[in-house]
């Protein structure tokens, strides 16, 4: 049942230069917006101290008068908003959505134009916007740069990635505003970037930030829709981020016609870290679900022949012989294979074969189809069909006895970021997915965008991104889309929009390793937009058992990587592992079959950026609970159970670091003890260095 209600007051005369005010339902966020000497500015408060200073607005125009000055302020309305809605999927069955509003219709006479501001202002952040109603003078225009402030209020501490306008896979860096330049410029170098890729001051949304005082402030955009990704620019000598939006392959930043809007700019406060993982502000400032019918859309755990090939370095390509003729016209019947390609059908079926015995719902695999050969780093138009597979895949066979174990295939569709090349296929591709019983599609774009010059976060690609998730919905299908653009809440208006990768993920721990910081960052910064396909569950640390010529030590403990699927929330979670590994240890890993992908109700039970998180989950429609904790230098915690039913008694499941564990020189230690709990229970757990704890809890009355 939608409670919604609806409050509208209007001032329609011209109005002084005076501040308006607009503050949260309960007062503690207050936000003032005025118009000075012609310039929107705007500031915002937060139990009466200042968290963004007065921070100028507007847009620089290409070759037209700019909307940054010279205007009046001619109209501002007001009205508050309350209402509770269920998402399709989430972390919680209900999500309330109460906010006050303020809309300012700005008039620049010398140009004849109007814009309009508007302002939400919740408990836990403001949301702000522009809009462009249809005018003579105000058409079609193109945006040179918006000019959105957020001024801080002095050299505070950041958790940051630098401004790359394709990847965020990146660790995070802790470092203080007036640090980031030197840091970038230096990561520029290592990472071989040009002036044309990224500003020296430059980081990336969402962006966590944190005064000496103890204030958590977030920066992010909600509802990206038609319009360029922002990354922020810093003035560091007065500590003033700027918008700067993703330039397209000419150097604009966006191609508009009115009426349209920009998406959100969001400023999520408190002074508790946990209230910045639980803030819903995001899906708020998204439109509400576009579909009729969400019946097909539905969480998964899933298996996959991935792992074989980032872990232990198997090939995705059927054959290394390599002919002279070009790769889409080969006839692969006439070429040699190379003996090691996982995705062959008897290798497939043992992945069926375990992912039907343990429960999981789907199996993906990567490397079934034609064109691997030469997909990486060649720029190719014409890489892959999406539909035809290699000789050793029998996708028939396969989807049958995957459909008789009760167990889906997930498609893989790795463009390879010839996206011309994807929208040409992708009609045939979602046919053929629809033909073999297939509803998920795991989907890249690696390398370079074709058209050549386009970036990853640009207009042109946000659109493309957006369009293969509808065009998947009318064919039932949801999409995990990977070296997509960082989500920014567009699943609660595409639910079938189930995952995206658009971090720096488990596969990193092969290449190159993740600090221990890392997971305990990422839910403050890149999980505010929307779930991550982080892959969780590696349970091998030693990868040189698969190869010897592998150096790389995944940088975490068993109980760690199972607090990853309560801590890192997504209603797509995969058991990355390959089987065998498993079975080693399948104490542990029927946490990773218990563990739920879908709740009722989600609580961040302590937390702090880069050193700890601790979060418990009841599963949707049922009594059960699930409590992840993880840290990256070892924490002590003491678990309350308050959440739990006063009146029942429970039995919990304790999965946690054994007290010789560390994620480099004992990552497999690990106890699990069963115990008698009730609301009263109060438990200790420490967790090593790299680790972390898990509890499964199921009432008993």
């Amino acid at each position: 049942m939608k409670k919604q209600t609806i409050v509208l007051a209007c001032a329609c005369a011209l109005l002084q230069a005076q501040a308006i005010t607009t503050a949260s339902p309960d007062g503690n966020v207050v936000a003032d917006f005025n118009v000075v000497d012609g310039v929107p500015t705007y500031t915002v408060d937060y139990k009466g101290k200042h968290i963004i200073l007065p921070s100028r607005m507007g847009l620089d125009l290409d070759n037209a008068p700019d909307l940054l000055d010279g205007f009046e302020l001619a109209n501002t309305s007001s009205s508050s908003f309350d209402e509770t809605w269920q998402p399709v999927w989430g972390e919680n069955s209900d999500i309330r959505n109460n906010y006050n509003e303020m809309v300012a219709t700005l008039r620049q006479p010398a140009n004849d134009r109007t814009v309009l501001i508007r302002f939400r202002v919740y408990n836990d952040g403001v949301g702000f916007r522009y809009e462009f109603p249809q005018q003579r003078n105000l058409n079609y225009f193109v945006v040179a740069d918006e000019r959105s402030e957020f001024a801080m209020p002095g050299d505070i501490t950041a958790w940051w990635i630098i401004g790359d306008y394709d990847t965020q896979e990146y660790e995070y860096t802790e470092s203080r505003l007036s640090e980031i330049r030197g840091i970038n410029e230096g990561r520029a170098v290592e990472s071989n970037l040009s002036q044309q890729q990224f500003s020296p001051t430059g980081v990336q949304t969402s962006l966590q930030l944190k005064t000496d005082d103890g204030i958590y402030i977030n920066l992010h955009e909600a509802a990206l829709v038609d319009y360029s990704c922002m990354h922020l620019n810093l003035d560091d000598k007065n500590f003033v981020f700027t918008s700067w939006l993703t330039p397209d392959a000419q150097g604009k930043k966006g191609y508009l016609q009115s009426p349209c809007k920009s998406p959100w700019r969001t400023i999520m406060v408190s002074d508790d870290a946990r209230d910045i993982l639980a803030s819903n502000l995001i899906l708020n400032l998204n439109d509400p679900c576009k579909y009729d019918d969400t019946s097909w859309i539905k969480p998964v755990k899933y298996v996959g022949v991935w792992w074989e090939m980032i872990g232990h370095d198997k090939p995705w390509a059927y054959t290394w012989d390599l002919p002279s003729v070009k790769l889409d016209s080969l006839d692969y019947s006439k070429v040699k294979p190379n003996g090691v390609h996982p995705a062959n059908t008897a290798n497939v079926k043992k992945y069926i074969d375990f992912a039907a015995l343990h429960g999981f719902d789907q199996v993906l695999v990567e490397g079934w189809n034609i064109g691997w050969e030469d997909w990486s780093g060649n720029k190719k138009d014409y890489v892959f069909d999406f539909q035809t597979p290699y000789p050793d895949f029998d996708i028939d066979e396969l989807n049958k006895y995957a459909h008789s174990k009760g167990v889906r295939l997930m498609m893989h569709h790795e463009t390879s970021s010839s996206v011309r090349n994807y929208e040409r296929h992708m009609k045939d591709a979602y046919d053929l997915m629809d033909r073999y019983g297939y509803n998920s599609v795991k989907s890249g774009y690696v390398g370079d965008i074709l058209p050549r010059g386009e970036h990853h976060y640009g207009q042109w690609m946000n659109n493309h991104y957006l369009y293969a998730v509808t065009e998947a919905a009318k064919h039932h299908i949801m999409v995990n889309a990977h070296e997509a653009v960082r989500p920014t809440g567009l699943c609660r208006t595409y639910p079938n929009l189930i995952g995206n990768e658009s971090a720096r993920g488990t596969e990193y721990e092969s290449f190159a390793g993740n600090s221990t910081s890392h997971t305990c960052v990422l839910p403050f910064t890149r999980l505010q937009g929307g779930p991550m396909d982080y892959t969780p569950g590696i349970f091998e640390n030693d990868l040189s058992k698969f190869n010897p010529n592998k150096k790389t030590h995944v940088n975490t403990t068993i109980c760690r990587q199972l607090a990853l699927y309560v801590t890192m929330y997504s209603p797509l979670q995969m058991a990355a592992d390959v089987p065998d590994v498993y079975n080693r240890f399948l104490d542990a890993f029927q946490f990773i079959k218990d563990v739920a992908v879908d709740w009722d109700r989600s609580i961040y039970l302590e937390a702090e950026p880069a050193q700890y998180i601790t979060a418990a989950r009841k599963a949707k429609g049922t009594d059960n609970w699930f409590v992840g904790g993880i840290s990256a230098n070892g924490h002590k915690s003491e678990i309350k159970f308050d959440f739990l039913d006063k009146d029942r008694k429970y039995e919990a499941t304790i999965y946690a670091d054994a007290p010789d564990a560390h994620y480099l020189t004992n990552p497999q230690a690990y106890t699990i003890t069963k115990k008698k709990i009730d609301a009263k229970t109060r438990l200790k757990l420490t967790t090593a260095p790299g680790g972390g704890f898990a509890i499964s809890i199921k009432p008993i009355n």
